[in-house]
């Protein structure tokens, strides 16, 4: 396992620093014959405050991508850095990168909330105790002011009059709404979203895609994987498209929606919209 050397950003003053910085990106599933290679040398900056929409068919490398921003995966080779600090390595005196002591890279992790297809709602806590949870766990902090925290956030999503409710009391848009308020409890610096309507019937979809949008003219930094084209050409400041592991065309959301000039996007588009 190895990464390459971190880019240089000596020029580069601190208030210009993407809040992702992702350069030669690869990730390998196993060895030998039997290896898949999944992200090819994948390159991504995000600015700070900005909305990044990533598309691609099944199996383009999506959703591994974002879990590699926020080491759910361990890269293969190239280098992540999260406003300016490098993930996952340090480097030593001589210039050589050494892994993070699992601790280290929890705590890296923590700065980046992430929003799943599927909830991951524990079914035998509240809406208000799911977003609680973390903030106490994970960050020591007392149990009043979690729960404080908590309703404020199920009230920023719609869901003040459903804090007492369980997971299973919950319509699908609404469970992701709390899963939504659950990661922001951790204040991140970053949030990701994989594919998070995709597993909710249509007329659920809107109230979702509402929440990212307030979320989005907060001035919250966002990486959202997902299909929603209308989303995109709305919400996004900047679109990739990704096809078999490598990012196939990217730029403003007029640009690459309205104009693309890869063919293999045009196709793309063409079954979408």
């Amino acid at each position: 396992m190895s990464a390459t050397t971190a880019p240089t950003s000596d020029a580069t003053p601190a208030t210009e620093v993407p809040m992702v910085e992702a350069r030669g990106v690869h990730k390998v599933f196993g060895h030998g014959a039997g290896a898949l290679h999944v992200l090819r040398g994948v390159d991504l900056v995000v600015p700070q405050g900005s909305v990044t929409v990533v598309l691609g068919p099944s199996g383009s490398g999506k959703s591994t991508l974002l879990r590699c921003l926020n080491e759910l995966e361990e890269i293969t080779a190239g280098s992540v850095h999260v406003d300016g600090e490098l993930l996952g390595y340090r480097h030593d005196a001589k210039g050589v990168l050494h892994r993070l002591h699992p601790r280290r890279i929890a705590a890296q992790r923590s700065r980046i909330g992430m929003v799943f297809q599927r909830f991951h709602l524990f079914g035998h806590m509240t809406a208000l105790e799911n977003v609680a949870e973390a903030p106490v766990q994970v960050r020591g902090l007392s149990k009043a002011a979690a729960r404080r925290r908590a309703a404020e956030l199920l009230e920023r999503v719609g869901l003040a009059d459903r804090a007492d409710h369980y997971p299973a009391q919950l319509s699908g848009g609404q469970q992701q709404r709390v899963a939504i308020a659950r990661a922001l409890a951790m204040d991140p610096e970053l949030m990701l979203f994989d594919e998070p309507t995709s597993a909710l019937d249509p007329e659920l979809v809107g109230e979702v895609l509402t929440v990212m949008q307030d979320l989005a003219r907060s001035g919250m930094t966002m990486v959202v994987v997902t299909h929603e084209i209308g989303f995109a050409r709305e919400v996004a400041d900047h679109v990739v498209f990704m096809d078999d592991g490598v990012v196939v065309e990217q730029g403003p959301p007029g640009a690459v929606l309205e104009n693309p000039s890869e063919p293999r996007l045009q196709e793309f588009l063409s079954h979408v919209l």
